[in-house]
């Protein structure tokens, strides 16, 4: 239940969340497996995983979490190249000639269609949280694609997502450079024994700092060189550490074990109660430290 990463979408107009109105638009989008033809599969499951099931959306104090899941089935491209190979050299042999473009491409959708039925599938699954209050959406996924395939099939289903990338007043590698540089953050912030600078000069170069005091003469002298902040590690009023990128996606999200704990007195047999628990703590983390990370940055850019 507990995101490892999360992308940030700002809702760019307020949106109203009706769970059940939600949960009726997202059915006729609900997850079926690939055909034998067909490449990938894409579509909503149920939003605490197969082994509790329940709805397509589950709630806790407003905040909605949903899910969507893809399959994908692996043909090896080196598999498709010598079939299409032995085809197109056998088709050359018989007639004398080079064969022509259109032949070759029809070769090779046939060789495709022949081989989909035996093709490996391999299946993804990606979460979603949608924060009303906070009017944002953290996708639980470190790739940009894969978040978009989620708010895609979204706005598929309700019709119109108006969101954009959640993005600072202040440029995020500045801001990241001065704390870096003056060790002031605030808003319950602290930087961690991590970071990457980087030139932003072409053909620039990059430093990567692991378990070294961000403080330290080293760390300085890579800033007087030039060198911005374009990575760095982040513990919140001791509760969330996490490593903030330079597009404000956050990774390597781990949360303190006294956290976590607060809901071992529920039953480990009541897999569904435990989940909502820590879906409801999440949630309640989240709502408060996104504001004050996005203080700590001069507050949200709504113009983009």
């Amino acid at each position: 239940m507990w995101f490892k990463n999360a992308l940030p979408y700002r809702l760019t107009k307020p949106t109203e969340w009706q769970a059940d109105e939600l949960e009726r638009q997202m059915e006729a989008l609900t997850f079926t497996p690939a055909g034998s033809q067909e490449m990938s599969k894409l579509g909503f499951v149920a939003a605490l995983g197969p082994k509790v099931g329940g709805g397509l959306v589950h709630v806790a104090d407003g905040n909605l979490l949903i899910a969507i899941e893809k399959e994908e089935k692996m043909l090896p491209a080196s598999v498709i190249k010598e079939e299409l190979d032995e085809r197109v050299g056998q088709l050359e042999n018989e007639q004398g000639r080079p064969a022509r473009k259109a032949e070759k491409e029809a070769m090779k959708e046939d060789i495709v269609a022949m081989l989909l039925p035996r093709a490996f599938s391999r299946r993804k699954r990606i979460r979603a949280l949608i924060l009303p209050r906070q009017q944002l959406i953290l996708v639980d996924s470190s790739s940009a694609a894969r978040a978009e395939e989620l708010l895609s099939l979204l706005r598929q289903a309700i019709g119109s997502l108006p969101v954009a990338p959640l993005m600072p007043n202040t440029l995020p590698e500045e801001a990241m450079t001065d704390w870096v540089r003056t060790g002031n953050i605030g808003n319950n912030l602290t930087l961690l024994e991590e970071a990457e600078l980087k030139s932003l000069a072409e053909n620039g170069g990059s430093v990567k700092l692991k378990d070294l005091p961000l403080d330290s003469d080293e760390v300085t002298a890579h800033l007087d060189a030039g060198l911005l902040a374009v990575k760095v590690g982040l513990d919140w009023a001791e509760s969330v550490s996490f490593v903030l990128n330079a597009d404000l996606s956050v990774k390597r999200i781990k949360f303190a074990d006294v956290l976590q704990d607060q809901n071992d007195d529920i039953d480990k047999a009541d897999l569904a109660a435990r989940l909502d628990a820590d879906f409801a703590l999440m949630c309640g983390e989240f709502e408060r430290m996104w504001p004050d990370l996005m203080a700590a940055m001069g507050g949200v850019d709504e113009s983009i």
